[in-house]
């Protein structure tokens, strides 16, 4: 007897097959996430690097607006990760 758990998964997958990629689509993936985690590791090390510096200064209103910053340039880079991703899957 299957669970309701297996039953769900069988009927999702009738309503919604999962689409398999080519070894290509893969590759392109792996590649974009390679691009977008060095973006991010550069935007934490330079951002990170003037909250340091702003904390150290003891001005906490630019640390505030500092790590706001980080957080927002963070967001938007993973959004155009997803998008890229997204293009490359699209793709047949």
């Amino acid at each position: 007897m299957k669970s309701a758990y297996e039953l769900a998964m069988e009927r999702l997958e009738r309503e919604a097959p999962v689409a398999k990629l080519s070894e290509t689509q893969r590759q392109r993936l792996a590649e974009v996430d390679e691009k977008f985690k060095a973006r991010i590791a550069e935007k934490e090390v330079f951002l990170g690097g003037l909250i340091v510096k702003a904390k150290e200064a003891g001005n906490p209103a630019e640390v505030a607006e500092l790590e706001e910053q980080l957080a927002r340039e963070l967001a938007r880079i993973r959004e155009r990760c997803e998008a890229e991703k997204e293009d490359i899957r699209a793709q047949r």
